[in-house]
């Protein structure tokens, strides 16, 4: 998709970081938006700043306000999944709740939304999906409990849906950033490789929707190391452990 004036697109996890930035170049583009976030506060600001956006706050762990939502949406050319939730967690201070508040949010509820968007635009034989996952789901990570097996599921999901809608109008694309400056990533005490700003990132992901291409990993040349290390073999990757 090349252009985005006059387009309807439904962003999920508009009200912070990338995704705010990514709302904010959007509507640059004459893009229509129907915002959503948990904190109706922070997405009633933005939509004031921009053309042709609402505010639809919602909490997709919940599947009555997802079905609500989705309905009060209406007819859309495009969604852009890209709700996270992050907390720092090693497997030696495993915190169940925590955990599975993350993989509910970054995985099970691009399934409860999806559930909802995607049979719509089977029918129409259009609809153009991102999905926002993270460098972190190609691998597992230290101290990434919940977090990095909810991304890894996201990009299964993103995989699967490339397959099955494949000649059917809808065009799904995955993007994997790395490391953002949000409130999130402020919760890592390590040095992060080659830390963007949300405006970089949301550039990122705009160049993407331009294009053709299912899969976007950046930044380059840290993205390429990420992937490298699926081909490690376990003796190396896991040596001392």
């Amino acid at each position: 998709m090349t252009d985005f004036s006059g387009k309807t697109f439904w962003l999920i996890g508009a009200s912070e970081g990338l995704g705010r930035a990514l709302a904010q170049k959007l509507s640059s583009e004459g893009a229509r938006l129907i915002l959503s976030a948990r904190n109706a506060e922070r997405l009633e600001s933005l939509s004031a700043e921009l053309k042709h956006a609402r505010a639809l706050p919602l909490d997709v762990t919940d599947n009555d306000a997802v079905r609500r939502a989705a309905a009060e949406a209406g007819d859309l050319h495009g969604i852009i999944y890209n709700v996270g939730s992050y907390e720092p967690m090693r497997a030696t201070e495993w915190d169940r709740d925590t955990a599975l508040a993350m993989c509910d949010v970054n995985f099970t509820g691009a399934m409860r939304v999806l559930g909802e968007i995607v049979p719509g635009f089977v029918e129409k034989g259009q609809g153009d999906i991102t999905l926002i996952g993270s460098l972190a789901g190609y691998r597992g990570l230290p101290a990434a409990i919940g977090y990095g097996a909810s991304k890894a599921a996201l990009i299964s999901l993103a995989e699967t849906m490339r397959f099955d809608l494949k000649g059917s109008g809808v065009k799904v694309r995955l993007v994997n950033p790395g490391f953002i400056k949000t409130r999130l990533t402020s919760k890592n005490s390590f040095r992060m490789p080659m830390l963007m700003t949300p405006e970089d990132a949301a550039e990122k992901v705009l160049k993407a929707m331009r294009k053709r291409r299912f899969r976007t990993d950046f930044p380059a040349p840290f993205s390429w190391f990420i992937r490298s290390l699926e081909y490690l073999p376990d003796f190396i990757a896991y040596r001392g452990k």
